[in-house]
């Protein structure tokens, strides 16, 4: 066990992530599905499991394999998946109260969404601090390196902040629930500015270096993480802050989430397209499975609350189906990642150590295309 982790590194926190937004982004489809209710809660409850299993497997990996902890720290290619951790234990918090509830009760799922939230929140607080100062002090890196991996960091927060205000009416009135909803409101912000900075990198490096590893290609996905969860984000504001945030500002988030989630929505559709031929064109040329298939999960989750969260306010069939059709792409692909990520564990092909670049450009590309992405 303790020989098998030592490659073990923080990108596998995207299979609980994936797994857990299976689980929530179905909560308030518009399906009468007999059963679908229970599938829900078996696959939260595979997604704690997945979370607790990692969450040890990592600890080993830290305290028998320091020495590779620390190279992924200092590797600008692994070093962002860190933010990974954050939004697994918020993703399995949050669906806690959304689909755990039925199986463990209320009080079990708030406090255990309350726990993860917290920890969650100050490990994405501390990854999208600590991530770009390495970037900046530490790691050595051009231009046409940046991928959107980058962004994995910068938008844990984005996570917390739409998954804080389920948490509202739980508090006492008054001040503690004022505190948590603007508290989310801040790490709304906090994320989207730090993504509008870093995005223009990610594109101009398509537009200007090519197309991405094949390896990589998937990644192009995650662009889709920032835009559908801060569409989530605005959109609870709304659902919590009447009675909560004195008038006017109370009813002014409805406003907020209308005309700041619909041309989001719009551009998410626009990347999906995008990213989508991206990947079409990397398939024909022989891309093969490899961890970063996970890309296809969680930010196509994020996109199916988005949708959902617009339908609830506008009451626009149009808004439903495409949280329908976005869902139904979710549970596809979650099954083809889960089902390839299974059968690597069983050979042993995932945890085993990078094979060597047969071309190797740079350094950093080549520990981008091998061992980050394992």
């Amino acid at each position: 066990m303790v020989t098998a982790v030592r490659h073990l590194g923080p990108n596998w926190y995207a299979t609980v992530m994936g797994t857990a937004v299976v689980a929530t982004a179905g909560a308030t489809l518009p399906l009468g599905v007999p059963g679908l209710r229970t599938v829900r809660a078996a696959v939260w409850a595979l997604s704690l499991a997945l979370l607790l299993t990692l969450l040890v497997a990592r600890a080993l990996h830290w305290h028998h394999h320091r020495d590779q902890a620390r190279a992924h720290l200092l590797d600008p290619a692994t070093a962002p998946f860190y933010g990974c951790l954050a939004m697994a234990l918020l993703a399995v918090g949050g669906g806690a109260l959304t689909a755990g509830r039925p199986w463990i009760g209320l009080g079990a799922a708030l406090a255990l969404d309350a726990v993860l939230f917290t920890a969650g929140t100050v490990v994405g607080l501390a990854a999208a601090v600590a991530v770009p100062y390495l970037m900046a002090v530490r790691h050595r890196v051009e231009p046409r390196q940046a991928t959107p991996v980058w962004l994995l960091p910068l938008v844990a927060p984005m996570v917390s902040a739409a998954l804080g205000p389920s948490l509202v009416p739980y508090l006492p009135p008054g001040q503690p629930r004022q505190t948590l909803l603007l508290a989310c409101v801040a790490l709304f912000g906090l994320s989207l500015f730090a993504t509008l900075l870093m995005l223009p990198l990610v594109f101009a490096r398509l537009v200007t270096g090519g197309p991405l590893p094949l390896a990589l290609t998937p990644t192009l996905f995650l662009v889709l993480g920032p835009l559908g969860q801060s569409t989530t984000a605005v959109g609870r504001f709304a659902d919590v802050a009447p009675g909560v945030v004195a008038a006017p500002y109370g009813e002014g988030f409805g406003v907020l989430a209308v005309l700041y989630g619909v041309p989001v929505m719009g551009f998410a559709l626009l990347w999906l397209a995008f990213a989508t031929a991206h990947v079409v064109r990397a398939r024909r040329d022989g891309m093969g499975f490899a961890m970063t298939w996970w890309a296809f999960t969680f930010p196509v989750g994020t996109c199916v609350t988005g949708a959902e969260s617009l339908a609830r306010r506008l009451d626009l069939f149009v808004y439903d189906w495409l949280a329908v059709g976005l869902y139904g792409v979710l549970v596809a692909a979650w099954a083809v990642a889960a089902l390839h990520t299974a059968r690597g564990l069983l050979s042993g092909e995932l945890l085993a150590g990078p094979r060597p670049a047969r071309v190797v450009l740079a350094s950093t590309t080549a520990r981008t295309t091998s061992d980050a992405v394992r």
